[in-house]
């Protein structure tokens, strides 16, 4: 493991570029700067989260341990969107150990990992509404969603959501008319099995 860590090699991003880092979502580097820290003269990133309304400052050389990255590629995209179209896997654990866990996956930084989240906790119009927590969970991560598909694709973050949303419903409903047509084709088979029988 320590020689991987090892292996990690130094990112460098530029003023204007979009970046994700793990703890707040999509970001923006405006400038890099020297500061001096500790007397020690060192070169920051600084990052504007425009929804936070919040700058961070990041070391240079600290930024890939930090998790900071570039936004995701064509290919992590189309696996979030496959993400979103397969069934929502939901742990028979206790909420709280599942509140943890989505948790990490949204302050993960990986789209897949936010997108998993996404798929578990979204709610269609015919299911039980979420419970207060799992409402904060899912809106937190559609956010980053909808945020890190919108600046990779250079669209609006409405049209990011519509996008998620479409594919969520298209999802459930294919899933719903699967499993009607198999309780459907159960209840046809039932009713045969009776037929022989009563013959």
């Amino acid at each position: 493991m320590a020689a991987k860590r090892s292996k990690k090699k130094n990112v460098s991003f530029k003023v204007g570029e979009h970046i994700v880092y793990p703890a707040h979502g999509v970001g923006q580097v405006t400038a890099i700067d020297q500061e001096v820290i500790a007397g020690f003269d060192i070169e920051v990133y600084v990052v504007m989260f425009e929804q936070d309304k919040m700058i961070l400052r990041v070391p240079t050389a600290k930024a890939s341990t930090s998790g900071m990255r570039a936004l995701s590629n064509d290919l992590i995209l189309k696996d979030s969107f496959t993400t979103l179209r397969g069934r929502a896997r939901i742990k028979r654990t206790m909420w709280s150990r599942r509140a943890q866990e989505y948790e990490a996956k949204i302050n993960s930084g990986d789209l897949v990992l936010v997108s998993e989240v996404v798929r578990d906790l979204h709610r269609t119009d015919d299911q039980p509404d979420q419970s207060y927590s799992e409402r904060q969970l899912y809106e937190s991560a559609l956010d980053r969603m909808v945020r890190e598909v919108a600046a990779i694709k250079k669209a609006t973050r409405s049209a990011a959501m519509e996008d998620i949303i479409e594919t969520l419903t298209a999802a459930r409903k294919r899933a719903a008319a699967k499993a009607a047509a198999k309780a459907e084709a159960a209840a046809d088979n039932d009713e045969d099995n009776e037929d022989e029988a009563a013959a």
